[in-house]
């Protein structure tokens, strides 16, 4: 795997890394694998997504494992399973958008032109308030609508896509739009088709796990489970990059913040005050910290500090 910038990759230094240091992910062995992986589980309708982790956990036999994005037992679609040491980087996919698609149901026959105008303006900072079900305090939340598509109508069934921040409420969404239209509406059904960079494309069902995981520790072929699970480097995708020399990483590892002598290459993308994820020249992420100057800075300065770890 190659390392994906966000903006485009500046070098500020020349740097070679040593055989010895460290390991590419994709030369990780399948035990390694499951201590530093993430598995894209489509989530059934019926299971809690806690549930869900729960078998992958036990199925593949790890101490640990833990999911982003909790989905009702109803909905259905991409849940994120990280495994062993990919737990920790659960909270960075809550960073990207997520995208779903629904099934909204009117309480009234409404004309499908009405339906299209009256959904248009919920694009944008919209105010929500927090369903009455949420395992969280019930309050009014700003969130974003980054984009929403009417896709088809059959007698009071609205199907629709929406891509939006981490954090809105479909189903609140879907409410919000029935007193618009003024006939009242509910979530009828939701699938979850993208979190970050994961889409549809990265799905794989419980039973297939199973399966490719019989594959290897019966048949000694690994090939099917190595297609299944994703180094945990991927869940950062969305944040921007910093690469570093290998002699920068031991400091690192150890709680210490990223000088700027250590940096070999930054994401144009990069601003103070942003999320950067670090990564050695063999492509490992390393740390996830704040960065304390732009990518511009870090590039033409030479003393310093450029990334808060704490």
């Amino acid at each position: 795997m190659a390392i994906k910038f966000v903006g485009k990759p500046i070098i500020k230094a020349d740097a070679e890394t040593r055989e010895y240091y460290g390991k590419a992910p994709e030369t990780r062995s399948i035990p390694e694998l499951l201590d530093s992986g993430v598995i894209i589980i489509d989530k059934p309708s019926g299971p809690t997504s806690h549930q869900v982790s729960a078998w992958v956990r036990d199925m593949l036999g790890i101490e640990k494992a833990g999911h982003s994005g909790t989905l009702d037992p109803n909905v259905t679609g991409v849940l994120p399973v990280a495994l062993g040491g990919g737990t920790k980087l659960v909270d960075e996919l809550h960073i990207g958008s997520k995208e779903y698609v629904c099934v909204m149901r009117l309480h009234s026959e409404v004309q499908e032109s009405r339906v299209r105008e009256v959904m248009k303006p919920f694009v944008g900072k919209v105010q929500q308030m927090v369903p009455v079900r949420a395992a969280v305090k019930r309050q009014q939340r700003a969130r974003e609508i980054y984009a929403l598509e009417f896709l088809e109508m059959r007698g009071r069934d609205v199907l629709f896509r929406v891509e939006c921040e981490a954090g809105t409420y479909v189903r609140t969404l879907c409410v919000d739009i029935g007193k618009r239209l003024g006939c009242g509406a509910n979530m009828q059904e939701l699938r979850r088709t993208r979190t970050a960079i994961f889409g549809e494309s990265d799905l794989v069902r419980l039973q297939d796990l199973k399966d490719a995981l019989f594959e290897w520790q019966e048949n000694k072929n690994d090939a099917p489970l190595r297609k299944l699970v994703i180094p945990m480097e991927r869940m950062v995708e969305h944040i921007p990059k910093i690469v570093i020399r290998d002699s920068a990483v031991d400091a690192l590892c150890h709680g210490a913040n990223l000088a700027l002598p250590g940096v070999v290459q930054v994401d144009s993308g990069l601003r103070k005050g942003n999320l950067a994820a670090v990564f050695t020249l063999k492509e490992e992420i390393v740390a996830i910290g704040a960065a304390l100057m732009d990518a511009r800075e870090i590039v033409e300065k030479v003393g310093g500090f450029c990334l808060d770890v704490g």
